[in-house]
């Protein structure tokens, strides 16, 4: 199963509300304040957002890209999926994977509302906070990882 797969298929993880978990309390905190508010809204909703993947350790990051480049059979290709420790916004604690797709897909929909962003267009559970999508909207999407240029450091 490759990386996407996995993404799109894991039973989801922690609730955004879960201190316990590094994964989420290692969040930036208005990212993590952003997400919370914009979950009670969805719970009115009868949807849970949760969060698959947030904060990576750099160990982590680089077991995930090196498995991407086994599984996509080159680095170039890996990066459309997997971002290098160094670049990572997992790593940095600014973006979160939010599951099952049902939620991905209200956040969505409604995330400009609390400054949360999907960043790529491959990437239908990958938010990140921009703050000023609340009144502008979230900027356009780049197709994939390797088309964002933070990840050219």
């Amino acid at each position: 199963m490759t990386y996407r797969e996995q993404v799109r298929t894991r039973t989801p993880g922690s609730t955004v509300f879960d201190d316990g978990t590094p994964t989420v309390a290692n969040l930036d905190p208005a990212l993590l304040a952003a997400l919370r508010e914009a979950a009670r809204a969805a719970e009115e909703e009868g949807i849970e957002l949760r969060v698959n993947s947030g904060w990576r350790t750099p160990e982590y990051q680089n077991r995930l890209r090196r498995k991407a480049v086994f599984e996509y059979g080159s680095a170039k290709e890996a990066a459309r999926w997997v971002a290098t420790a160094e670049t990572s916004a997992h790593v940095s604690g600014n973006a979160v994977d939010i599951g099952p797709p049902h939620a991905a897909a209200w956040l969505s929909e409604h995330g400009a509302e609390y400054g949360l962003c999907r960043i790529y267009r491959n990437e239908p559970w990958h938010f990140e906070l921009r703050p000023e999508a609340i009144e502008h909207g979230c900027p356009p999407l780049y197709a994939d990882p390797s088309q964002d240029p933070r990840m050219h450091r």
